[in-house]
This record gives C-alpha cells, sequence and structure tokens, in this order.
C-alpha cells in the first residue's frame, strides 16, 4: 500500500530536561522539526464546546504542541482520518502540507501552541473542505 500524505503527520518527542526545580523542553528548526520557526501562535481561553482549525494549508509546516491541558486534533488527508489527543508539553504533532485538520475537546485552562514553517498567507489556506478534497482528488499535493 501507498503511503498517505496522513501519514508524514507524527509526534514529535521534544527533549525534555528534567530538574528538581522544573524541566524544561527546547525546540530547534531543522534539528527537532523539518523546517525552519517563521510564526509562532497560541490558542488560549478556548470556551467549553468550542472547535478550533477547520482548514488545510496548501505548503505550511506545523508543529502542534498542548503547552497545557489538552486538545484533540482531527487529521484529513482527504482519503484517511485520524485523531490525535494532545496532553504533554513535551510531545509536538508534525502536521505537514496538505492536511485538514479541526481542534477540539479543549479541557480548561489549555494551551495550544503552534511553531508555523512560514508567515501568515491566506491565498495557502484551504477554507472549503469540498474544495480541498477536489484538489487532493486532482493530484494537487506535495
Amino acid at each position: 500500500m501507498e503511503n498517505r500524505v496522513i501519514d508524514k503527520c507524527n509526534i514529535v518527542d521534544l527533549p525534555k530536561i528534567t530538574d528538581p526545580r522544573g524541566n524544561l523542553t527546547f525546540i530547534e528548526g531543522q534539528n527537532h522539526i523539518p523546517f525552519d520557526i517563521r510564526r509562532v501562535y497560541y490558542l488560549y481561553d478556548v470556551p467549553g464546546g468550542a472547535e478550533r482549525g477547520g482548514h488545510g494549508h496548501k505548503e505550511l509546516h506545523q508543529l502542534i504542541i498542548a503547552m497545557s491541558g489538552s486538545f484533540d486534533i482531527h487529521l484529513d488527508d482527504g482519503i484517511e482520518k485520524k485523531t490525535i489527543h494532545m496532553n504533554r508539553s513535551h510531545y509536538g504533532l508534525y502536521v505537514c502540507p496538505m492536511i485538514w485538520r479541526e481542534i477540539d475537546n479543549f479541557s480548561s485552562g489549555a494551551v495550544c501552541m503552534v511553531l508555523a514553517s512560514d508567515y501568515y498567507d491566506e491565498a495557502d489556506y484551504y477554507r472549503d473542505y469540498s474544495q480541498f478534497v477536489g484538489d487532493v482528488r486532482k493530484g494537487i499535493v506535495e
């Protein structure tokens, strides 16, 4: 069976330096993740029952981390789907281009941090799921 785009999305176990005073984790672009970091943003104070994401990217690579609390990330490459529960601040979920993502089930106080490979560019977004799936089926993938 051929590799699907969704198979490129995986958990990255980030370095964790333990210390009685508290743990430390760091992330280096092109070392721990396969891209340079150009943008960082985070979601917080997400109301109970709310969903975030609901889009895909044509070229953008991301690493998504649960800095605090937990949430679920639903990944969809237009053919297969999988859900990842995020709840450890030393794990990041690498999300490659051409993946539709939705984030929900935020716990109280959850903070979702995203490291992105490029600056914000609206032209890189898929905001319509049917257009995303149509392009996947036409073979417009990496």
